[in-house]
């Protein structure tokens, strides 16, 4: 075993690991690899840009003693950077959304850095976006220095000189594609550039992103998946593509839903014994599509960022998971009884799919009086009935799929539209859903909290997305006839076979 002089001098080396019983579930004949870098000593590849990163600074005097390290991220890179401050001396100050995990917090404060949370979900150029006040932090801190790793070199450089020259050597060369998730891009640029020089040109690299993330051509919209893919704000002027991201050097994208993220995450677990988490998902759903149509003679390498550890209040809490849609139907694999009908069993079969645009909803942008022309005419196709709330909703200039909860800014009725000045903004009509509930809940559980006092709607989440707005009446009478039909002894017409995952703490992160 190698002993090291610091422990910067120990990030990388992460073990290749060959999938068996998930390929062999699967009928994939290729061979695939995973490169687990949360065995890095801070727990995530992002140990790798951390460390050249701030090496780099130190080398050009951009970071000097006694100086402050300063960045925007979603959780890990802040960690490396915290890890390497504590190694050679320097205070560190980390910006995240509040969409981070709690462990991932709790973690970064515990290698003492100062933690700023701040609202996800802005246009970069707000002055409260992640990026702006990191950028603001660090020209008003003495010594302060932004790591920058969107257009920082040093970050693909990391994996040109490290993560690539790895899976070369550890492949023996015989790799033949690579998969990766886009982040700041800077994983995917630098290890896919070094394997296809060293290739020739022969290894594929395939960039693995969320399903509405801008890089892929998706509507920009919000997604599940931590550290991964590019989000649009509405309100953005100018979508900057980071620098450290080389568009080039990917030969194409698999574009991954979120439900497909965390149940090929949950998996891999229970077939492998592997515990990642959402960006670790993301890219071996896109390696297991991508092996699925080669042969054995191709060796597919899937690089996992981070560790399951860091999300176990979320992709691994069986109350996340159902309260946000994820777990409602039987998984290969992951199957237990529940009983008692789900919220899906209220939701119709037509409006189900998180994928697709069906929900009536209102841009918070238009006036009440066109808003309530809206809602008539679907009411009169009979497609709303008129007594339901409507959810409003940033504006998008493109809506490919159901809007995810963070855009929605309330609900409103058809009632309020109507007695409003017509030139009213519907956004101040908005009321915000008191009752939020997943596809994934048993029926008792969501009336035993539904107070008397709260609403007669619920907005229903489907994968983070609200597909359905349904009425207490409809979850009440489910739940009466499900207790009939056990009550006679008849099969139950809506029960399911769902295992939960077994959260190892029992908290349900709503971010």
């Amino acid at each position: 075993m190698t002993a090291y002089d610091s422990l910067l001098d120990a990030v990388g080396g992460t073990p290749l690991v060959r999938l068996r019983r998930l390929t062999a579930a699967e009928g994939i004949t290729a061979t695939v690899y995973v490169k687990l870098e949360h065995l890095n000593p801070g727990g995530s590849v992002k140990d790798r840009a951390a460390r050249w990163m701030v090496l780099d600074a130190l080398r050009t005097g951009a970071l000097a003693p006694g100086g402050t390290i300063v960045e925007g991220t979603s959780g890990n890179t802040g960690i490396g950077l915290a890890q390497a401050a504590a190694q050679v001396g320097v205070d560190i100050v980390v910006v995240v959304p509040d969409k981070t995990s709690v462990e991932k917090i709790d973690t970064l404060r515990a290698y003492g850095a100062r933690v700023v949370v701040t609202r996800s979900g802005l246009p970069h150029e707000h002055p409260e976006s992640v990026r702006s006040i990191a950028r603001r932090l660090a020209e008003e801190l003495p010594g302060g220095w932004l790591a920058n790793q969107y257009d920082n070199p040093a970050n693909p450089q990391a994996h040109v000189e490290s993560t690539g020259p790895e899976i070369w050597a550890d492949t023996g060369g015989r790799v033949t594609h690579l998969v990766a998730g886009v982040g700041t891009g800077g994983t995917i640029s630098g290890t896919g550039q070094h394997l296809k020089d060293v290739s020739g040109g022969r290894v594929t690299v395939v960039g693995a992103d969320p399903l509405t993330s801008v890089y892929s051509g998706g509507d920009g919209s919000p997604f599940f998946v931590e550290a991964a893919g590019h989000y649009r704000h509405p309100d953005t002027v100018d979508t900057h593509w980071p620098e450290s991201f080389r568009p080039d050097v990917v030969d194409r994208f698999e574009r991954v839903g979120d439900r497909e993220s965390v149940h090929a995450l949950l998996r891999l677990a229970r077939l492998e014994g592997i515990l990642v988490g959402g960006s670790s998902g993301l890219a071996l759903a896109a390696a297991l599509r991508t092996a699925r149509e080669l042969g054995p003679d191709d060796v597919v390498v899937a690089l996992l960022p981070d560790s399951g550890r860091a999300y176990l209040s979320k992709y691994l809490s069986e109350d996340w998971l159902r309260r946000f849609g994820f777990l409602d139907e039987p998984v290969p694999g992951l199957g237990r009884d529940v009983p008692g009908p789900l919220v899906l069993d209220a939701v119709p079969d037509d409006a189900r799919s998180p994928l697709e645009p069906g929900l009536l909803v209102l841009d918070e942008s238009a006036s009440a009086g066109d808003a309530a022309q809206v809602v008539e005419a679907a009411v009169a196709r009979g497609e709303h009935d008129a007594g339901a709330p409507v959810p409003v909703v940033l504006p998008r200039p493109r809506r490919d799929h159901a809007p995810a909860v963070t855009e929605v800014r309330g609900l409103v009725t058809l009632a309020a539209l109507v007695a409003a000045p017509a030139l009213d903004p519907v956004s101040g009509l908005a009321v915000p859903p008191a009752v939020v509930i997943g596809t994934g809940e048993r029926v008792d559980d969501v009336l035993g909290r539904w107070g008397a006092e709260d609403p007669g709607h619920a907005a229903v989440l489907r994968d983070g997305r609200v597909v359905a707005v349904v009425a207490h009446d409809r979850l009440a009478a489910l739940a009466t006839a499900a207790g009939a039909a056990s009550s006679t002894g008849s099969p139950d017409p809506v029960s399911r076979v769902v295992e939960p995952v077994r959260a190892t703490v029992p908290v349900g992160s709503t971010s």
